[in-house]
């Protein structure tokens, strides 16, 4: 028991003692006054030992106090300096003014005060603001989290190195899974014997199985031309630095075939729910395939990137697809209330002949189609003309309002020459109904309409009217178009293929044939083709302001402050493809509609689709285009960025 209470203990008694002898006292001094005096004299004795008591208690309380209070600070600056994190005080120029040990142990300095604190911890140059901020920090290969609260000028740090390595390697070892498919084995194999066919899926075959050796992973064969791979986040990144070299390889040791083989590829992480996993690199490969084929499509969390394209979507040689597809849409037709068709907006005369197309289909088989159109843009308007000679055909063209009226659950929605939601003419009428239909030319892009019951996208294709018009000719025993009808669809056809110079394939002119047999009347698509005086001239001016990039790539912005209409810009962009020494060709405008338009163009030694998908635009890799919000001068800008972002990949020059 310390020294002072036990002082104290006695003092406790002493105040009793003194109680005891002033009761005795007044008793002893009623009886007798001698007794009296002798017990006030032996009570100022013992009052007086009570105050020495007292100051001796106070004397080395006040000691005791002292002793504890310097015990304590050395304690409390001993655990400061020994605590695991870090401590930093700072003054309101950033200048370190005291810190702990740690600190001193994680800059590497026995002593940093006075000096600024961003010299040691850079990234608080930009950060410390007025509110509270927690940033992470990387000092001599670990990794720090600094808590900086700006109000109290202090700062702590914290050893995180262990934590992070674990939560990166917990990342890494997330499950991937992904799908291989050949994509052309039927087409390639087409003529080969059993042993020229063995022995080409034998070299294929080698070359997959030394690729998933090569980065570890795990394949199992599904079928003759698929293949499962199980793996992991880090081998899979390691696959996306590799930009996925197999399918250049595999393609390679095939070239000396009529027609190489290709690849897609599909993969997919970040979910924790395998069924979810599979469903999303499912979603991959079929997103691979829209585009073509010959390529990888990766999905992780929100993510998803594109690999190889380099090459042209191979035209199928057998027509059992569009038998398949034709009999399915013919079943819908006929289960169907009505049928709505829509393009993009601003549609092209390619969008309004697989529309007219649409509706012959359905006619046949005695059901009401009307084709959604808002407006007359200046790229449809001779054909509207035309089409105008017909009242029956005419009444087929409802606005928006019109169609959302009349569209329910059993109304059999068709979208021709898109597949995303957001460029349909009317998007509302895809959540009013069940039942739609995608038929498209385009490269599947990362949006699409995914709860559509049958999709019909063949890459290959020269146009939408090309499939419209192969559909037609499975869907009824005997189809007869009339000359306004066979026009429209070859116009759409004349149009995308710049008079068949461009993207054309064996099916392309079988159907041209089989619409000129329908009386299709090409002089009367000369006529629509034809430019006006005026429109050459603006045409002109825009050519006339074209810079070049990089000697082989054309770029005109027609900056005049008023509205270009798209036709004109793609023209120009046709035109300047045609120069000498030019590979591509761009052409930015403002739109009728408020949005800036880019037509790209190019001879095939450069893909343009590329370009145009990180504009948030498609298309193909000779033919594309995009819709930009901003000013002229701002999106040529971002597509001069991106044409420098992309030159040094792979995919862009073919």
């Amino acid at each position: 028991m310390p020294k002072f209470l036990v002082q104290r203990w006695h003092g406790m008694h002493i105040v009793w003692a003194l109680v005891l002898i002033f009761i005795l006292t007044v008793v002893l001094t009623w009886y007798e006054w001698t007794l009296g005096l002798l017990g006030l004299v032996l009570g100022g004795v013992v009052g007086a030992y009570g105050v020495m008591a007292e100051r001796a208690f106070r004397r080395d309380l006040n000691d005791y106090v002292l002793t504890l209070s310097h015990r304590i600070k050395s304690v409390g600056n001993e655990v400061i300096g020994q605590l695991p994190f870090g401590i930093i005080v700072f003054n309101e120029d950033k200048e370190i003014q005291w810190h702990n040990a740690f600190t001193a142990t994680v800059v590497g300095k026995s002593s940093i005060v006075g000096e600024p604190l961003t010299a040691y911890f850079p990234i608080l140059g930009q950060q410390v603001k007025d509110k509270e901020a927690t940033l992470e920090a990387t000092i001599s290969g670990k990794v720090y989290e600094l808590l900086v609260r700006p109000h109290e000028r202090f700062m702590y740090i914290r050893d995180i190195t262990e934590r992070t390595t674990i939560k990166k390697k917990y990342e890494e070892e997330k499950l991937a899974l992904g799908i291989v498919m050949m994509d052309n084995l039927e087409e390639v194999a087409q003529g080969m014997d059993e042993q020229q066919r063995a022995l080409m899926l034998s070299k294929v075959t080698g070359e997959i199985n030394e690729w998933a050796l090569k980065y570890g992973l795990f394949l199992r064969r599904l079928s003759s031309d698929r293949y499962m791979v199980i793996t992991n986040l880090a081998s899979l990144k390691q696959l996306e630095q590799s930009r996925f070299d197999l399918l250049d390889e595999v393609r390679e040791i095939t070239i000396d075939q009529k027609l190489p083989m290709t690849l897609s590829v599909g993969f997919a992480a970040g979910s924790d729910n395998v069924i979810e996993l599979g469903h999303l690199v499912q979603g991959s490969l079929d997103i691979a395939l829209g585009r073509g084929g010959d390529q990888a499509v990766v999905k992780v969390g929100q993510r998803q990137s594109f690999y190889g394209g380099k090459s042209n979507a191979v035209e199928k040689r057998t027509r059992v697809r569009a038998r398949v597809i034709s009999h399915a849409l013919r079943d819908l037709i006929k289960e169907s209330d009505n049928i709505v068709i829509m393009g993009h907006k601003m549609p092209d005369m390619d969008a309004i002949g697989a529309a007219i197309g649409v509706v012959k289909a359905a006619q046949l088989y005695g059901k009401e189609a009307f084709i959604v159109l808002e407006g007359v843009n200046p790229a449809i308007q001779k054909m509207m003309e035309m089409l105008k000679e017909d009242e029956r055909l005419m009444k087929r063209f409802i606005t928006p309002e019109h169609a959302l009226a009349m569209t329910h659950k059993r109304t059999l929605a068709v979208v021709v020459d898109t597949h995303r939601a957001t460029m349909v003419a009317e998007p509302r009428i895809l959540q009013a109904t069940e039942r739609i239909v995608i038929v498209d030319h385009h490269r599947r892009s990362e949006e699409f309409i995914d709860d559509a019951v049958l999709v019909y996208m063949e890459p290959y294709a020269s146009s939408t009217c090309e499939l419209v018009t192969e559909l037609l000719q499975y869907i009824h025993d005997r189809v007869s178009l009339d000359v306004r009808e066979a026009t429209a669809l070859l116009a759409g056809i004349t149009v995308d293929t710049k008079s068949f110079a461009l993207r054309t394939g064996s099916r392309t002119f079988e159907a041209a044939s089989f619409l000129r047999r329908n009386g299709a009347d090409s002089v009367l698509i000369q006529r629509m083709l034809k430019e006006d005086l005026e429109e050459f001239i603006r045409k002109a001016e825009i050519i006339r302001h074209a810079e070049t990039y990089k000697e082989c790539i054309a770029i005109a912005v027609a900056d005049t402050g008023k509205a270009v209409p798209q036709l004109l810009i793609a023209q120009a962009a046709d035109t300047l493809l045609n120069m000498t020494g030019m590979k591509a060709s761009f052409v930015v405008g403002l739109r009728p509609d408020g949005q800036v338009g880019i037509s790209a163009r190019s001879l095939g030694q450069i893909n343009v689709q590329i370009v145009m998908e990180h504009l948030g635009g498609g298309g193909h890799f000779t033919n594309a285009a995009a819709q930009v919000q901003g000013t002229v001068a701002e999106v040529a800008g971002k597509l001069k960025k991106v044409l420098k972002e992309l030159e040094g990949k792979e995919e862009l020059f073919i």
